[in-house]
């Protein structure tokens, strides 16, 4: 996962506890007491259920990396053989099962970089579910958390589609992307490399940026409510409880394939964030301690990961990919009212809203209600969400004044609004409650 960029230290936030945090992201898609909270959306199962991955061949494929690592100065790093080493080892396994792979060149630093892309027969192409993960280590290290972990997951159950000879209704597409660890270089080649038509036809990707970490959480990306929710309810199944992912945010693959309009989910069990005593509680290891004591670094090896999580989250991989291939989670299809007139927040201010005028509608609006969100914000920690219904029930969204460094909120909530009148004028309402940063409203939609 590439290193975040510097923080600015600011007093106001750096007082802020991680419980706190933690306190924040579990009430991010959370509706105020004037509203009853909605239930994910069970996803579509799929024709045939996922197999188990196993986690002795994710493992061994770590085990190839790792010999590649130990064969080429000790990392796998873009511009470096043991990138090359590491790019034609999967692309090996995947001809070998009968994939039709593509290995795509870039220039980086002065260093051809390569991007794998691997296409499996069938499925129809003009619907396109695609996972994909970086495949590059730092130089200070083999990388074999991050992020071999991703990389072999993401392999292996490629691998078990073949086994399978699955047949899906969707097409699906696998990607190992090379120069993550410099600014996600490979995957923004990919997607700027791709035309309107070609971009448009990929539906979904999903990334896999470190999920073996020794003392491990179990986050999940929620920029798509159905793709968070088919995550979610599989781990619930597991008797897991998700939180969302922060750390990782802007930081990995999913970045390039967001900005370009295509819905993204992924997974994540962290890196150099400190576990708190509640998620210690939660989830196992030690509290006080980082997920990844070793994150880019040169102890990163094949002891640096936690054989559960890494088998969790394979399984995990491989329940996306059957459910999405035959057609579950597909995007809203409902009636959208949006408003993409620019609207300026103030640093520190008072409230603005942005209005939506939703006509034509009988009874109230659905359970499920669709509430899509594009903010341009230096430091989106500072915001606060409320939707505001005609009638003037509040459904909050999102809590404002917490230590989020990353900018902009783009997402989708889902509320239950089926006690209110459908018709009439929607609001978002948005109050910046921290100095120093600004932004602005840049559209938002209801989807019914």
């Amino acid at each position: 996962m590439t290193e975040r960029a510097p923080r600015r230290s600011r007093l106001r936030r750096s007082a802020l506890s991680a419980a706190a945090a933690v306190t924040f992201a579990a009430a991010l898609l959370t509706p105020a007491a004037t509203a009853a909270p909605a239930a994910p959306a069970p996803p579509v199962a799929p024709a045939v259920a996922a197999p188990d991955i196993p986690v002795a061949n994710v493992k061994a494929h770590l085990a190839q990396l790792q010999s590649i690592a130990n064969a080429n100065g000790g990392n796998r790093a873009h511009g470096r053989s043991g990138y090359k080493a590491s790019i034609d080892y999967v692309k090996s396994k995947l001809d070998a099962a009968g994939y039709t792979t593509t290995l795509l060149t870039f220039s980086y630093n002065g260093s051809t970089g390569y991007n794998l892309i691997a296409d499996w027969p069938g499925g129809d192409t003009s619907h396109v579910v695609m996972a994909g993960a970086h495949l590059d280590s730092v130089t200070g290290g083999p990388g074999i958390n991050d992020n071999g972990s991703g990389s072999a997951g993401v392999l292996e159950t490629a691998l078990a589609v073949s086994r399978a000879g699955l047949k899906p209704t969707k097409h699906l597409r696998f990607g190992w992307w090379g120069a993550e660890e410099y600014g996600m270089v490979g995957s923004k080649n990919y997607v700027n490399g791709l035309g309107a038509t070609e971009r448009s036809k990929i539906e979904t990707y999903l990334n896999f940026d470190m999920i073996g970490s020794p003392n491990p959480g179990y986050f999940t990306y929620r920029y798509d409510s159905a793709l968070d929710a088919l995550f979610r309810n599989y781990f619930a199944g597991l008797g897991i409880t998700t939180e969302q992912d922060f750390e990782g945010d802007g930081r990995s693959d999913h970045a390039p394939f967001q900005n370009a309009g295509i819905r993204v989910g992924g997974l994540f069990s962290g890196a150099d964030y400190t576990k708190t005593t509640a998620q210690a509680a939660k989830w196992g290891g030690t509290a006080g301690q980082p997920f990844d004591r070793c994150y880019h670094s040169s102890c990163d090896t094949s002891a640096n990961i936690n054989d559960t999580a890494l088998d969790r989250m394979s399984d995990a991989i491989a329940h996306a990919i059957w459910t999405l291939a035959a057609g579950g989670t597909t995007p809203p299809t409902g009636t959208v009212f949006e408003n993409t007139a620019d609207v300026q927040i103030p640093d520190n201010g008072a409230a603005v809203t942005s209005d939506v005028a939703v006509t034509g509608r009988t009874g109230n609006a659905p359970a499920a209600l669709q509430v899509g969100v594009d903010i341009r914000h230096t430091y989106r920690g500072d915001l606060a969400l409320d939707l505001v219904a005609p009638n003037g029930t509040v459904f909050h969204l999102k809590d404002g004044g917490v230590s989020d460094s990353a900018a902009n909120v783009q997402t989708t909530y889902t509320v239950n609004a089926s006690a209110v009148p459908a018709n009439g004028t929607w609001k978002l309402k948005v109050q910046d409650k921290g100095p120093q940063d600004t932004g602005y409203i840049d559209s938002w939609k209801l989807t019914f």
